[in-house]
């Protein structure tokens, strides 16, 4: 296994600190470095470090999102269960809100998920 480095930036998680890595294999982020940061082109708040399950991703692929399926030309390679992944914070509200949602990293989950996902949400499904 791949051991994850704190991020070179001065991100914040919604603990606080440091913006911890998600993944680097594979690759998340919106920027495609492993962190859940965010930017101005960033349309999706791709900020939620979350655990794939076999359950949300076929949700997601019901809701039109197929995160399983590799897209190679958005170098993406398809996930499965186990894999670490930033997701858009409204996917995973509305999983929650749905029952489906998966498991997060807090330390690795951006600071402004927290405009679209009540802490308390994510405390509950924290990775202990």
């Amino acid at each position: 296994m791949i051991e994850l480095q704190p991020p070179p930036n001065r991100e914040r998680s919604v603990l606080g600190g440091p913006l911890a890595m998600c993944s680097v294999a594979p690759r998340t982020g919106f920027f495609r470095d492993g962190c859940c940061r965010t930017g101005p082109d960033d349309a999706g708040l791709h900020t939620v470090c979350a655990v794939m399950t076999e359950e949300f991703l076929a949700f997601s692929r019901s809701r039109g999102n197929d995160l399983s399926t590799p897209r190679p030309e958005w170098e993406f390679p398809g996930l499965v269960a186990g894999d670490r992944w930033c997701l858009c914070a409204l996917r995973w509200r509305e999983a929650y809100e749905a029952g489906m949602a998966p498991k997060v990293v807090l330390e690795a989950t951006h600071e402004r998920t927290l405009a679209v996902i009540p802490r308390e949400w994510l405390d509950q499904h924290a990775i202990a």
